[in-house]
């Protein structure tokens, strides 16, 4: 029981703090027994060598840590979806074009670029959401509530949610109103909640579903009821909580002449992605879906390459900012290593329209990319974004490996190099900070 309970804390604190609701390709696909052996052997390596160390702020430090591990880790994987991590892969993912983007965008999912065909797209309905609007009440009218505890219960995908709260001698109708609101955003079960003011002195409460289109069953995906609840009836009536203002329907789209019917704006057809933005007009002509050409998704790989670079760097920055002096991120080790991987590639960059800032991050220049790959020799000058792209994801692999190394800390003793035993037990430092500062 005390090992579930600790590791449950662990977590629950990892993926609360750190958890992202997107789940990229590469952490739901398999990987191969040769990375395993890989990680594994680095770890082991990195262990038995490794000297022994104090850190002056463990607890803070340890936060710095892993949040560095994961700024590392999302550029990855975001290098990753690029076309793949491998020299031959970098880079290489075909873009998809739309002729109308405000109808929609897309993505290419596909494998085969060769075999991908050109769709015609016309979207007739957008997937909605279940929207409850309440009564609009006297914003600084009394409740018309006794003092009381009350309850009521919200049954949603199936699961019935009981909510309490208590209502006070002297509150109005917006104090209990803003109350409501901020429980069921705090509650996470799939519902946002909002205030609407009518005229500045009448307000009501909005409930709608994150999910959209219908059920599989009935025409409701949420319904709100106080009739078998633990604690005291009549919020549910009073507030007009049950009222569906907008009920949720289905994306209708016609595809290649085809209808189709989805109960998300996200629909995947063949080889494609297709984001649903807007209704096609009327006597418009459909939205075309394709592949851009070599040239064009080249282009957007670069900018998704060097704004996710952009990104990283700047959140880390924000980690030197908020460390003020505490002595727990090493910010100048590294500073020199990224300035050391742009150095080696800025002179290429430069001859191929990309700069490198003064605060280090990356600029594009289209009109000189542009005219870079009119050059004989443009397959060899475009080369240097995928030798970069490289030394990224090795850079990425070591931060993952042992953030520890960013943080400050002191030497107490080296180990006698090649007479080290191997420590399979101890995978990193860190993670036995989570456990120390989580239980």
């Amino acid at each position: 029981m005390a090992y579930t309970t600790v590791h449950n804390n662990v977590y629950n604190y990892y993926l609360s703090t750190y958890g992202s609701k997107e789940v990229s390709k590469r952490d739901v696909t398999a990987h191969k027994k040769s990375e395993l052996r890989d990680l594994y052997n680095s770890m082991l390596k990195l262990n038995k060598e490794s000297p022994l160390y104090l850190i002056p702020n463990a607890k803070q430090a340890v936060q710095s840590a892993i949040g560095f591990k994961e700024m590392a880790r999302s550029l990855r994987d975001d290098i990753a979806s690029l076309g793949g991590l491998n020299q031959n892969e970098l880079l290489n993912q075909k873009s998809a074009f739309s002729t109308d983007q405000s109808v929609a965008t897309a993505t290419y999912i596909g494998e085969n670029p060769s075999e991908a065909s050109t769709l015609s797209l016309e979207v007739r309905n957008l997937a909605t959401p279940q929207t409850n609007l309440g009564e609009f009440l006297n914003s600084d009218a009394a409740v018309g509530l006794p003092e009381n505890t009350y309850s009521f219960d919200i049954n949603i995908r199936g699961l019935n949610y009981e909510f309490q709260f208590n209502i006070h001698k002297g509150e109005t109708n917006k104090d209990v109103q803003s109350r409501l609101s901020r429980l069921i955003n705090h509650s996470g079960i799939g519902l946002t909640s909002k205030l609407i003011e009518g005229d500045g002195m009448h307000s009501a409460l909005q409930i709608s579903s994150e999910a959209t289109g219908l059920p599989e069953h009935g025409s409701y995906l949420f319904n709100i009821t106080d009739n078998a609840t633990s604690k005291a009836a009549g919020a549910v009536d009073y507030f007009g909580l049950n009222y569906t203002a907008v009920e949720p329907v289905d994306a209708i789209v016609r595809i290649n002449g085809e209808a189709y019917s989805s109960n998300t704006n996200e629909v995947v057809f063949d080889d494609f992605e297709i984001n649903l933005n807007g209704i096609s007009p009327e006597d418009g002509q459909p939205t075309t879906i394709g592949l851009k050409n070599d040239f064009e998704s080249l282009t957007d790989n670069m900018k998704q390459l060097f704004g996710s670079y952009n990104a990283f760097i700047k959140a880390a920055s924000e980690y030197q900012a908020a460390d003020a002096g505490e002595s727990r991120f090493n910010s100048g080790r590294f500073q020199g290593e990224l300035a050391g991987i742009t150095a080696m590639f800025q002179d290429e960059l430069n001859n191929i329209g990309v700069k490198v800032e003064e605060d280090g991050t990356i600029s594009m220049d289209e009109n000189a990319i542009e005219e870079s790959a009119e050059d004989a020799s443009a397959q060899e000058r475009f080369q240097v974004v995928k030798d970069f792209a490289k030394q990224l994801v090795r850079k990425t692999d070591q931060i993952s490996l042992d953030p520890m190394q960013y943080t400050t800390k002191k030497i107490v003793a080296y180990k006698n190099p090649g007479h080290n035993f191997t420590s399979p037990y101890v995978t990193s430092n860190y993670s036995g900070m989570l456990f120390s500062y989580r239980c």
